[in-house]
């Protein structure tokens, strides 16, 4: 939707990274060594090459992915009828907050989605307020019921 890139900004050797990095870095002392191996890349190249993936956005996020509901967190889908005129202002207030771990448009009126991430379930109210107070927009909540793994994975 916004961050679309031309398929020219993205060469082989970025591909087949963006595809390794779906599938998890190894937890060792060094974890980029092996990935650097097995995409044909120095260490400092591959470091170099993921520092420009986020630049130019092909990568959002990068970091471990932590059940906070496991360490006595919680996680809350969230929706949010944004203003077309308003949407990349809102969008990088949303952003602005640590707790938010994923932001996504969808054509509806509820056009942005996004996940809270908090180290306790009561900040699940106190940054969707924040972001409502900051906004101006309500903050729909839509906890987790019951847990699906989808294993989603998008072949770059």
């Amino acid at each position: 939707m916004r961050r679309q890139l031309p398929p020219e900004a993205l060469d082989a050797t970025d591909r087949k990274l963006l595809n390794h990095l779906q599938d998890g870095i190894e937890i060792t002392a060094a974890p980029f060594t092996a990935l650097a191996r097995e995409t044909g890349l120095t260490e400092a190249a591959l470091l170099d090459r993921i520092a420009r993936l986020r630049e130019i956005g092909a990568i959002t996020r990068f970091g471990p992915f932590l059940d906070a509901a496991a360490m006595g967190g919680a996680f809350c889908l969230c929706a949010m009828a944004v203003p077309e005129d308003r949407f990349e202002e809102v969008m990088t207030l949303v952003n602005a907050h640590a707790e938010v771990a994923h932001n996504y448009e969808r054509q509806h009126r509820l056009n942005m989605w996004f996940v809270l991430a908090c180290e306790r379930a009561e900040g699940i109210a106190s940054t969707a307020a924040d972001i409502e107070a900051e906004t101006g927009l309500t903050v729909h909540l839509f906890p987790k019921v019951q847990e699906f793994f989808i294993g989603f994975r998008v072949e770059a």
